[in-house]
């Protein structure tokens, strides 16, 4: 871990991570805490040495122009930043990055010395995996979490996956060992679009990251681009018989299913009138 400065009066921060690759289906899960970073006007204040976390040759550095002439290389690394939310009832610590090639365990042991000395009250990890599942649907989302309060109260639908896990997973695992809350969140994203990066994947994430770490964002921008990415996706859907009917199958398999959250409780007035709120009081006059 290499600090590039300290943060200073991070109040009862939630650290949220995310990683590009195999956890990263679409670039939902990363595109996400960019988000995160830009709304929050987010500032790095450390990094992971990348040296020995990446194999170069799987993972390449960048090459770039500076200002037309002098040449720069970007290495793969993890990033961390801090975002201040001021009318939230707490910060926010982000972490993303490439998935790292190798010593895993010791990435989540730097992970966690971060977390603990930064004094986070509760770490969500974001991913993404392709499924079977229409673009022009609710976005399916599953999650695991050492906190069954939490769960309940968030509607998180647990997962009974088993199989092979990556970085998102074991440093999940390594913060409930730590014994610091934690949360992994997953969007569901159409596997016959998975090429695109997917905001609506992106939207579902950050709706549901709100209701666990009481943070509210003005998500404007990210609604257009997901109400675009469906109407871009659907065009070029009905242009192809094949997938179209391939879809409307997904379509009927998603809405069969609708009835079974039918009798699933339905948020009271007075919970609905403190989360308007609570999201009103995080915009202030500015609104």
């Amino acid at each position: 871990m290499i600090w590039e400065e300290r943060p200073d009066g991070l109040r009862a921060p939630a650290m949220v991570c995310a990683f590009g690759g195999w956890n990263d289906a679409a670039e939902a899960a990363t595109a996400a805490v960019s988000f995160l970073a830009s709304s929050l006007d987010a500032y790095r204040f450390a990094h992971i040495d990348p040296e020995e976390f990446y194999d170069f040759q799987a993972t390449r550095p960048q090459i770039s122009l500076v200002e037309g002439e002098a040449r720069e290389i970007t290495w793969p690394m993890v990033e961390i930043w801090a975002a201040k939310a001021p009318r939230a009832p707490r910060d926010l610590i982000l972490l993303t990055g490439p998935e790292p090639s190798m010593r895993w365990n010791t990435l989540c042991e730097s992970v966690v010395d971060l977390a603990e000395a930064m004094n986070v009250q509760m770490a969500v990890s974001l991913g993404a995996l392709l499924a079977d599942v229409p673009h022009t649907r609710p976005v399916p989302m599953v999650g695991v979490t050492s906190d069954e309060e939490l769960a309940e109260r968030v509607g998180l639908s647990p997962t009974t996956y088993e199989g092979p896990t990556g970085i998102t997973g074991v440093l999940h695992s390594a913060f409930q060992e730590s014994g610091i809350p934690s949360a992994s969140l997953w969007a569901s994203v159409p596997h016959y679009v998975a090429a695109a990066p997917n905001p609506k994947a992106s939207l579902a994430l950050v709706r549901k990251l709100e209701s666990l770490v009481g943070v509210s964002f003005d998500a404007t921008e990210l609604e257009r681009a997901a109400s675009d990415y469906e109407r871009r996706v659907s065009s070029a859907v009905a242009g192809d018989d094949d997938v179209r009917q391939f879809v409307e199958r997904l379509e009927q398999a998603s809405d069969a299913e609708a009835p079974e959250s039918e009798g699933e409780e339905v948020p009271s007035g007075d919970v609905l009138a403190r989360e308007f709120q609570r999201f009103l009081n995080q915009r202030g006059d500015d609104a």
